[in-house]
């Protein structure tokens, strides 16, 4: 019997994984990872760094991907609850510009996988949000790229959290989508 149920979006190499919740009145154990039923998944890129983040209600991260040592990543709440957006930044791709998003909350205990060639980022729903993810290569700052969260090409349709969106200064001096080329994510 799976642990997990790998449920396809409508970019296929992105995926929503739902895990198998054992509870009872004494709490509930899960996991979170496994690596052959993820590789029996098409997820079978080794992990090498873990982060986590808390963030306050209306707090935008992203949309962020690295040019060097990109990253795959596995995201998961442990507390609150997000709106997980991906965008397909890979050129040869079908779905070349198209995004896909999640929510993701500590209640529902969903994850999502992001494969490399992808931006990433996250609007928080909750008053305060815990966000967890296991990525597939290290954080390299020398290697930082976006797109704004607000980029009319990508249009990502962010829902209503019931405040302005938070973001940092940085990311509200990322690269318009059409305005780049994206040739590092031409192998993926």
């Amino acid at each position: 019997m799976s642990k997990f149920n790998f449920i396809k979006t409508d970019i296929p190499d992105v995926q929503i994984i739902e895990p198998t919740v054992f509870g009872d009145d004494r709490g509930y154990f899960m996991e979170t990872y496994q690596i052959d039923e993820f590789a029996a998944a098409g997820i079978d890129k080794p992990f090498v760094q873990d982060n986590q983040s808390r963030s306050t209600k209306g707090v935008l991260r992203g949309l962020h991907f690295q040019t060097k040592h990109t990253q795959g990543k596995l995201v998961r709440v442990t507390l609150g609850e997000v709106f997980d957006v991906a965008v397909d930044c890979r050129p040869n791709s079908k779905t070349f510009g198209k995004w896909v998003g999640a929510t993701l909350s500590a209640d529902n205990k969903k994850m999502l996988w992001i494969p490399e060639g992808f931006a990433h980022g996250f609007v928080v729903l909750s008053d305060v949000a815990e966000f967890c993810y296991k990525c597939t290569d290290v954080y390299d700052p020398t290697a930082e790229g976006g797109i704004p969260y607000d980029d009319p090409t990508v249009n990502v349709q962010w829902p209503d959290c019931g405040c302005e969106h938070k973001t940092s200064a940085k990311d509200k001096e990322h690269t318009p989508f059409a305005a780049q080329k994206f040739e590092y994510f031409e192998k993926y």
